[in-house]
């Protein structure tokens, strides 16, 4: 039944992007590995829900890693961070937001099958719990500076709208 209810809810909105969630939107992403040669990058981004329910992200996908994970981080028993992935997924409110962040919660790829070049872009499909996924393409940023500003000084909270 998804796959006959999917195709009508796409042709409805082919000037929009796939909505996961009525009134969902991803502002400032980018993706970033630590060196070239590195075996795994991570991705950061801001949802903002316009909608009147929450939304809650359970997994994701992408074709440039052999597997993507929702990650956190978390301070041990000896006080050292470590990053664990959150099996739970992530709960965005309604009309309210939820940034995936440096040091805090984020994309995580593993076994990467690309390198992260810097201004390359990666498809990711997010899964939510409501059963539909969002496709969306996420920018390479080697740039970035820890305090999140695009170090070329460009606004990139734009939305991720198509005309």
């Amino acid at each position: 039944m998804k796959r006959i209810l999917l195709p009508a809810a796409c042709a409805a909105t082919f000037a929009l992007p796939a909505l996961a969630c009525d009134g969902l939107q991803i502002e400032d992403p980018y993706a970033r590995a630590s060196t070239a040669m590195s075996q795994s990058g991570a991705a950061f981004l801001r949802f903002v829900n316009h909608g009147d329910a929450e939304c809650h992200l359970i997994s994701a996908q992408s074709d440039a890693a052999q597997r993507v994970e929702l990650h956190t981080h978390i301070e041990d028993d000896a006080g050292v961070m470590r990053m664990v992935e959150v099996t739970e997924g992530f709960v965005i409110p309604a009309h309210g937001e939820y940034a995936l962040e440096r040091g805090g919660d984020h994309l995580m790829f593993l076994g990467l099958n690309q390198v992260f070049n810097h201004g390359d872009e990666i498809s990711v499909t997010l899964s939510f719990v409501e059963g539909d996924d969002m496709e969306i393409v996420i920018p390479v940023d080697l740039e970035r500076t820890p305090d999140h500003q695009p170090a070329h000084g460009h606004d990139h909270s734009h939305g991720h709208s198509h005309d």
